[in-house]
């Protein structure tokens, strides 16, 4: 069940599972998106549908009118991913998992980072290591930091990092780290939401 979910400053569609398994993910989009894009709202049916409780979100950049995302507010984008953390877990009683495309999943492990208990694992889509054509402007300084498992789901085509590249810098990380490799996908995985019960087998944490 899908409902329209409004509090402080946590805006999006929470979906209610008819058998809940006790776990929940919170979902956000990249930047030139919101939590109503079709590779989010497929993922949601799917997790919604195994059993979890799930709430895609609005970054706080894209609450504000005519939004764009910004390196001076992207503090303010993690505090809405540590936020939107707080609301799941006043929902379940069980894992709580953190996710995002592209700018969403940066900002949601950089949350992670900066707050150790804030989610039991972090399913980043598309993560941007780099912009495109740009290899030497690597966004993984924060990597040494995070501690916390995580899957990454990247196409084969994604011109934000190539798998030799993603796989190369997440060794950096010092927390169990995976890649669900998509083939032929691009940036937009949009054949994610098809791989979502390889996407939870996946989830080790």
């Amino acid at each position: 069940m899908e409902e329209q979910y409004e509090s402080g400053g946590v805006r999006g569609i929470l979906h209610r599972p008819g058998r809940a398994n006790g776990d929940g993910i919170i979902l956000t989009h990249g930047a030139g998106s919101n939590c109503n894009a079709p590779l989010l709202s497929g993922i949601a049916r799917a997790f919604e549908e195994a059993g979890f409780h799930v709430l895609r979100y609005d970054l706080p950049f894209r609450q504000r009118k005519g939004g764009a995302p910004h390196p001076a507010h992207a503090a303010r984008d993690r505090a809405g991913v540590v936020e939107a953390a707080g609301v799941m877990q006043g929902l379940i009683s069980g894992r709580l998992i953190a996710s995002g495309h592209s700018y969403g999943g940066r900002q949601s492990a950089m949350a992670a980072a900066e707050n150790p208990g804030m989610a039991s694992g972090l399913l980043l889509f598309s993560y941007p290591l780099h912009p495109p054509n740009k290899p030497e402007q690597l966004r993984t300084g924060f990597f040494p930091d995070l501690r916390t498992p995580v899957l990454f789901v990247h196409g084969t085509r994604d011109p934000f990092a190539s798998i030799e590249e993603l796989r190369a810098q997440i060794a950096a990380i010092p927390a169990r780290t995976d890649v669900l490799v998509v083939e032929g996908a691009g940036h937009d995985l949009k054949r994610a939401p098809g791989l979502a019960g390889e996407i939870i087998e996946h989830m080790l944490f």
